[in-house]
């Protein structure tokens, strides 16, 4: 088949793209060609802002493809510039969206599942806060969820929405699991918030790209969402009592430091000190994809230590987040044990 990636670079683009290769499908992807990345030469390369919709239409111009999957698509004026020019030219258009999108739902449920998706949106937070952006992320995905899902009832538009929760994998180009070993190597505290925590439920970057490969190559799921996680819904705690575990020397040394949220925010070091204590991070039921898709996802056993090892293996440059590791632990030595 003939794929476009809109994206294609960072994080869950490069492996799909590498997936889709192997799997024997001619690849095109556009992008601005700002992320530098090691993708072979095989890859059709177009570049495009995708947000100026006349570079856009230049850098496309009349070809056709079998398959769109936007790993880019931030708002609803992109979504409908992508409508309007796609539109007759695909047989199917995969949307990469967020669990965000139920998290600026008034009384949503955790885990959401798809048909909790519906209903009035929470007020807008104070601008400049962290709260803020974050409610602007969720509902301009929802006004680009809403374009492709209007433009799929009224002119069937092939689309499918994919909801991920936090993605785990070996590019993630926040280092957000990264930090977190980071921090256990050290052999210091994690700082977190007070109080129980959020509970996790990710998602493996492998298994979004399997669903991927799977969607585009049967064709099913056209005018539908799905909500993509693992199985398993963990604390904060027993997620990195499995990362130390799989980190040589450091069973067993996992130890957590909590203080005021309001503290770490006011010393600028919430989040990066524990990114997924942030309450805005989503955990989706996944039982539509797997009873619809067929899917089985990785166990989190089974995955988590294959990342630890990858990062262990390849020392990628630490998080920018890092940087503050001395502030941290200068903290964590006030607080009581």
């Amino acid at each position: 088949m003939r794929v476009l990636i809109l994206g294609g670079t960072r994080n869950l683009g490069h492996d799909l793209v590498l997936h889709l290769l192997a799997s024997g499908h001619a690849v095109s992807v556009l992008n601005r060609g700002r992320t530098p990345d090691t993708l072979p030469a095989t890859v059709d390369r177009l570049r495009a802002d995708r947000s100026a919709p006349g570079e856009l239409r230049e850098a496309v111009g009349r070809r056709r493809w079998d398959v769109v999957v936007d790993l880019t698509l931030y708002n609803g004026p992109d979504a409908e510039a992508a409508i309007e020019l796609f539109s007759g030219r695909v047989e199917h258009y995969l949307f990469i969206s967020t669990g965000q999108v139920y998290l600026v739902r008034t009384a949503a449920p955790r885990p959401a599942r798809e048909e909790d998706y519906a209903g009035p949106v929470l007020a807008e937070p104070v601008a400049g806060s962290r709260d803020h952006a974050n409610w602007v992320y969720g509902v301009e995905k929802r006004a680009a969820e809403d374009a492709l899902a209007r433009a799929g009832k009224e002119s069937e538009f092939p689309v499918t929405a994919l909801r991920l929760p936090m993605v785990n994998s070996r590019r993630d180009h926040y280092g957000r699991l990264h930090g977190y070993i980071l921090r256990l190597q050290d052999g210091g505290p994690i700082l977190v918030p007070d109080g129980p925590g959020l509970s996790l439920r990710h998602v493996y970057g492998d298994d979004v790209v399997r669903v991927i490969g799977l969607l585009l190559e049967s064709g099913t799921g056209k005018g539908e969402a799905f909500n993509l996680a693992q199985d398993e819904t963990v604390s904060l705690e027993e997620f990195l009592g499995l990362v130390s575990q799989a980190i040589p020397g450091q069973r067993g040394r996992l130890r957590l430091t909590r203080a005021p949220l309001a503290r770490l925010e006011e010393r600028h070091l919430f989040p990066a000190c524990s990114p997924f204590s942030d309450t805005w991070m989503s955990a989706l039921d996944n039982r539509k994809s797997k009873a619809a898709l067929g899917f089985n996802y990785t166990p989190l056993a089974v995955y988590l230590p294959q990342l630890v090892r990858h990062y262990l293996d390849t020392r990628p440059a630490a998080p920018a987040g890092y940087a503050q590791r001395p502030q941290e632990l200068e903290l964590a030595e006030a607080r009581p044990p």
